[in-house]
């Protein structure tokens, strides 16, 4: 047996930001596990504390707190875990100097020495996330000959280019638009609403087209699409209406055919794009529709109408995906708004990210999308007002980059959990302590478990007759990889 000679310590330092993640002595056990955790006391954030031997047990006793995984009940396959590239965030990006870009890129996509992101969303025109309200044509173009990216060269697309570079030359990415141009709605205006015209119904359809194939001969491939962002919200940024009939009826005869007939099959269609709370009746009626689903990859959802209200709803999630078993479901925006610079770093902020996740993955979703990855000190820029906060803030006046919370609870999943990994079947005996587990496809198990109470929790993680004896300090997660 070889000793331990190697000590891989792998520090990354941005700001207050750091993975310290240490290789434990190689050892002859039959089975391990490697514990990471990130906690409100301690200084913890995704750091590796220690290793465990699993080992044989009898029945564990009822008033034992544990964990229980069955590697064998396997479900969805995992997409990605990332967040959106919006303009914002690309403008934030450039105004930082060139050593805290490098920094701010390896901390979120590199899968070794970052969270390893590796999915994505960018919006198709502007976003209430822009300096400004923009479309790609001129209007009254709906031959759409006038169409030009110059405004995404500046900023959006290369900084893209260079998520994509850290992340190893490969980014599932998807596109979402907040608004047709002005002249194609009824309200003759992109922001409050409105709804797309009748007569341009064919012109939006190739609009989507056109985008994707203009960012494609830039070197930027595009995974999918959702029909529209939020579409039941009328917003003072960039929106627009779609009942469920209007939105199952444009997929059915326009924009499914048109992406079929482009050579476009297969982009992956994502509809609803909106809260929780309606998910269940939008995809029932878009869903049932067999003409309409065939073009359809999935359900997406946000999280904003019930996190008002302190209820998140993810039963929902649930029933969608009985409903549907061979649709996806893919958590495709969140962020905490209201924002308030001295409240940075709420340790709330993260906590809220780590059991949306936990009850989305256990409900069946393929893949969760935060939102903007990087916002300046003011929660922009965003040209109505609309400020909110982000896992990673760069103060442009101080030129401090500040990781919060929300980065290391999503870290817990992004950097443990790969693509093509299936979740497994993983429970609680204490309400107070959440649970999800995966198997990647090297055959490593990861196992989160977040801890609401305020104080240290003792618990054992059991898998196949096999067990540890571990704990969690109060307000933390931890995930566990079992090789």
């Amino acid at each position: 047996m070889k000793k331990q000679l190697l000590l891989l310590a792998i520090t990354l330092i941005t700001g207050n930001f750091y993975i310290n993640a240490k290789k434990p002595a190689t050892s002859e056990a039959a089975t391990t596990a490697k514990q990471y955790t990130t906690s409100q006391t301690g200084n913890l954030r995704l750091s590796y504390v220690g290793e465990f031997h699993l080992e044989s047990h009898e029945q564990p006793i009822e008033i034992e707190t544990n964990i229980f995984i069955n590697q064998h009940k396997k479900f969805q396959t995992v997409l990605g875990i990332g967040g959106a590239l919006t303009d914002a965030s690309a403008e934030t990006f450039y105004k930082m100097p060139a050593s805290k870009q490098k920094d701010f890129l390896k901390s979120y996509y590199n899968p070794i020495t970052g969270i390893g992101y590796s999915l994505a969303r960018t919006s198709i025109n502007s976003c209430d996330f822009s300096s400004d309200t923009y479309t790609y044509v001129e209007n009254n173009d709906s031959t759409l000959k006038t169409f030009n990216l110059s405004h995404d060269l500046k900023y959006r697309i290369p900084f893209i280019k260079e998520a994509i570079s850290e992340a190893g030359g490969k980014l599932v990415l998807y596109v979402s638009p907040w608004s047709p141009p002005a002249w194609m709605k009824d309200n003759n205006n992109m922001l409050q609403g409105g709804k797309l015209l009748p007569q341009y119904q064919q012109a939006w359809a190739n609009y989507y087209v056109k985008f994707i194939r203009e960012y494609e001969k830039l070197g930027i491939p595009i995974w999918g699409l959702s029909v529209q962002n939020e579409p039941m919200a009328k917003q003072t940024w960039e929106s627009c209406i779609f009942t469920a009939t209007e939105e199952k009826n444009f997929v059915k005869n326009y924009l499914g055919p048109t992406l079929y007939k482009s050579g476009m099959e297969d982009k992956k269609v994502i509809v609803w794009d909106h809260n929780r709370d309606l998910m269940f009746q939008r995809a029932n009626e878009i869903l049932s529709d067999k003409d309409a689903a065939k073009y359809i990859w999935g359900t997406g959802f946000h999280w904003y109408e019930d996190w008002k209200s302190g209820f998140q709803q993810f039963e929902n999630v649930q029933k969608v995906n009985e409903a549907f078993p061979d649709k996806n479901l893919m958590f495709t925006e969140g962020c905490i708004g209201k924002f308030k610079y001295n409240k940075i770093n709420d340790w709330k902020h993260g906590e809220h990210y780590g059991e949306s996740m936990i009850h989305d993955f256990n409900n069946g979703t393929v893949g969760w999308t935060d939102w903007n990855i990087l916002l300046d000190e003011k929660g922009g820029p965003n040209h109505v007002n609309n400020f909110c906060f982000a896992p990673v803030h760069y103060n442009t006046k101080t030129g401090e980059l500040i990781y919060n919370s929300e980065f290391y609870y999503i870290g817990h999943f992004s950097k443990f959990v790969k693509p093509g990994a299936k979740r497994i079947s993983a429970s609680s005996s204490r309400s107070y302590l959440l649970t999800t587990a995966f198997q990647n496809t090297d055959g490593k198990i990861a196992v989160i478990v977040m801890n609401e109470h305020e104080k240290k929790e003792a618990f054992s993680v059991w898998i196949d007759g096999k067990s540890i004896e571990t704990n969690l300090p109060g307000r933390s997660i931890s995930t566990f990889v079992i090789d």
